[in-house]
């Protein structure tokens, strides 16, 4: 089985486009999957003052059309965190949004966004424990290691993975155009990028 991991969207629709137009062309047969920051929630972090808000539009981006191109399943991130955090909206949105789960099994790898741990480290023992693989996104930094070590990658070149402690950041969607191809059966993973042949 193909799947085709997209992370750190940010409302970011016309990026988000040429992804799926490229996942169309190159891995028609794979599953889509997000990996976390579909929406971009506009109140930071530091902002937070325990103010909550009655409609959507106030705290995230949600451009018209956008919506309709998120049919695959997904975690959530830390933006669709905040944006449950101050919403008191009882729009059906902020109820899909609240039903993300925070991680998610796909075939012998865990998905879990990235926000978990301090940003732009590898994960900590408590999460990789028993793991051999594990895709997140959060830094938007396409990235792999094995056992701790970073490892060099090109993009649109198959990798084979190690049956050992693997970790693969997924890049982003939003201003990178980044994505990657796991296909489970000859355990490759494939880093692509949309904008560039």
């Amino acid at each position: 089985m193909k799947y085709a991991f997209v992370s750190d969207i940010h409302s970011s629709m016309e990026e988000l486009k040429l992804v799926l137009q490229q996942i169309d062309s190159t891995a028609p047969e794979s599953e889509i999957i997000g990996v976390g920051d579909l929406f971009e929630c506009t109140i930071g972090k530091k902002k937070l003052d325990g103010t909550t808000y009655p409609l959507l539009k106030n705290v995230m981006l949600n451009p018209v059309g956008f919506e309709e191109l998120i049919t695959f399943p997904s975690i959530r991130g830390n933006q669709e965190e905040r944006i449950q955090l101050i919403s008191v909206s009882n729009e059906p949105l902020l109820t899909t949004i609240s039903e993300l789960p925070e991680r998610m099994r796909v075939s012998d790898a865990l998905l879990i966004h990235g926000h978990q741990w301090p940003y732009d480290e590898l994960p900590p023992e408590r999460i990789l424990i028993g793991e051999p693989l594990l895709f997140h996104g959060h830094t938007h930094t396409s990235s792999w290691s094995v056992d701790g070590k970073k490892q060099p990658f090109q993009f649109f070149q198959s990798i084979s993975v190690p049956k050992t402690c693997v970790v693969v950041n997924v890049g982003s969607v939003i201003d990178h155009t980044e994505w990657v191809l796991y296909d489970d059966s000859d355990r490759t993973i494939t880093f692509m990028k949309a904008n560039i042949a």
